[in-house]
């Protein structure tokens, strides 16, 4: 059986959680004893910050919040830096490197890829469902993006929940003999056949698009992490990507 994303995220999590803890007892404290009006906090993990005398608390919830060493004093929002070039948003860059890091952790036999047939300049990764109308639009350019040189793996998010007919759909597909075959019927009205019974990754990964702010879909993750939303035209993307050019 193979091992599901959030496994695999779950194990990596740990490792850099207790590998912070160990490195400073503040760290350790602080993830044992952070409570609000007597209630234990459900900290993932906690990281220090350049702000000197304060940690990033980063909850199982997925949110995201600093504090003081004694966590008596909370702030929420993003962390600036005034560096020389601008304001630079050091919580975007972090949630930008997570992002990328639990992408980066998911194999791609639970992944839908399609890549054209040269060495590919450049991947995303879309967060997508059956039923979607920009989804299929998007799925539309998939074939001028892979001719560009981008490939575009696919990953789960039900934007209507486990129970909704895109769910069942997704996971048609991802039960499928051939899962790039499946999604691009699948997006075309086509009727698929077979079962939702294999052991598939659509709910782990619906439940991670979550965690990483998919809020809806198409949801294109960029090889840096940065999270796009929405439909974006095959020319755009490869100018996001720095391609144009090349």
């Amino acid at each position: 059986m193979r091992r599901t994303t959030r496994a695999l995220v779950a194990g990596a999590l740990t490792t850099l959680s207790l590998s912070a803890m160990a490195q400073d007892p503040v760290i350790e404290r602080l993830t044992e004893h952070l409570e609000v009006d007597g209630q234990s906090m459900p900290v993932q993990r906690i990281e220090p910050t350049p702000l000197a005398g304060f940690y990033e608390v980063r909850l199982e919830t997925g949110e995201r919040f600093y504090t003081d060493a004694e966590g008596d004093y909370f702030l929420v929002g993003d962390l600036y830096e005034n560096a020389q070039g601008g304001l630079v948003n050091l919580t975007e860059q972090a949630q930008n490197a997570e992002r990328a890091a639990r992408i980066a952790a998911i194999p791609d036999d639970e992944r839908v890829v399609f890549r054209g047939t040269d060495e590919p300049r450049a991947r995303v990764t879309v967060f997508t469902d059956t039923t979607c109308p920009y989804c299929r639009h998007l799925h539309e350019e998939v074939p001028r993006l892979n001719a560009m040189g981008i490939e575009v793996d696919y990953l789960a998010f039900p934007r209507g929940g486990m129970n909704s007919p895109g769910a069942r759909e997704l996971q048609q597909v991802w039960c499928s003999d051939n899962p790039s075959e499946a999604m691009s019927a699948a997006k075309r009205d086509g009727a698929l056949e077979g079962d939702t019974t294999c052991d598939n990754p659509v709910e782990a990964q619906y439940h991670l698009g979550m965690e990483l702010g998919v809020q809806g879909t198409p949801a294109i993750v960029l090889p840096d992490g940065r999270l796009v939303p929405g439909y974006v035209p095959a020319e755009r993307l490869a100018a996001m990507l720095g391609l144009n050019d090349q």
